[in-house]
């Protein structure tokens, strides 16, 4: 490992970044010196510049890949480079405002249960029972697990802030029958074998690659050809049907761990219980002001 490399991993870390992004964001700068084939620190400001518009206009990247490339080319001339980020600060990807996909209640229980073998149903199940990002959940150990009180302690999500959150009897028996399959003393959901199951001796948890495969042939088998459904449409269900059940949007924040409740309204625009009780509301006031 180069040292422009160990400081970049260096200065990532005291930033407080998660491993995922520290990888995304070498990840750039790799591709910033095969670019102009010489060490990234030797370049100008306007390279980097450059190197930004032929992502976005030579390798066509989508909008949130241009968000991480603007904002890791940014981090690296400051933090890394020490140098002035001002001619990068328009080097901005154009936000985007794309609702999730959504599913009915049926629509996601015909999904898990086309998730096969076993432990692919379990872990897709426990995604929208708790409402996790899939690295949660992935990440989940037996000591996370409160039997007694029904909740679970996830210390490993986004923004590194710890929560409890409730699930379902159910889930938890089927944690337990799954468990019973590997019995790893650590990891829920331990990496598989070259029998492609569940090992007692993995080192890790299960791949996310693994899972989202296999979350791809559920959705074909259960016959879903809604566009723009993938693993993060089971946690927006999760928000969505809590709602639809009556559940408030505080509570259900909670659960979903985002620091802004503007995050967790997105996915309550894929309902239509709000809007069909204000029309109903609406239409009764107008029938009686009306002659």
């Amino acid at each position: 490992m180069t040292p422009l490399r160990q400081h970049m991993i260096a200065a990532l870390q005291r930033s407080g970044t998660g491993e995922r992004t520290q990888d995304a964001s070498v990840r750039e700068v790799r591709l910033l010196a095969q670019l102009y084939h010489t060490s990234p620190d030797r370049l100008s400001a306007q390279e980097l510049q450059h190197d930004f518009l032929h992502r976005k206009n030579v390798d066509g990247l989508a909008p949130a890949s241009m968000r991480i490339c603007s904002s890791v080319l940014r981090f690296f001339s400051q933090h890394v480079l020490q140098r002035d980020c001002h001619t990068l600060t328009l080097s901005r990807a154009q936000p985007t405002h794309q609702l999730p996909a959504g599913l009915r209640v049926e629509a996601v229980r015909r999904l898990l249960a086309s998730a096969t073998p076993f432990h692919n149903h379990v872990s897709c199940t426990t995604v929208y029972s708790l409402g996790l990002r899939l690295h949660a959940a992935l990440s989940l150990q037996g000591s996370d697990i409160d039997g007694q009180r029904l909740q679970v302690q996830v210390h490993r999500g986004q923004g590194a802030t710890d929560r409890s959150v409730p699930f379902p009897a159910d889930t938890l028996a089927l944690l337990r029958t799954s468990w019973q399959t590997h019995r790893h003393t650590t990891w829920l959901f331990p990496a598989t074998g070259r029998d492609h199951h569940p090992s007692p001796t993995a080192t890790s948890p299960r791949s996310r690659t693994s899972v989202q495969g296999a979350f791809r042939t559920a959705t074909q088998r259960a016959g879903l050809t809604t566009t723009g459904v993938a693993i993060p449409t089971l946690r927006h269900a999760y928000a969505t049907h809590l709602l639809e059940a009556g559940v408030t949007p505080r509570l259900i924040q909670r659960s979903l761990g985002p620091t802004q409740l503007e995050t967790t309204m997105i996915s309550f625009h894929l309902t239509n219980t709000g809007p069909e009780d204000a029309s109903e509301r609406l239409n009764t006031l107008r029938h009686g002001l009306l002659p």
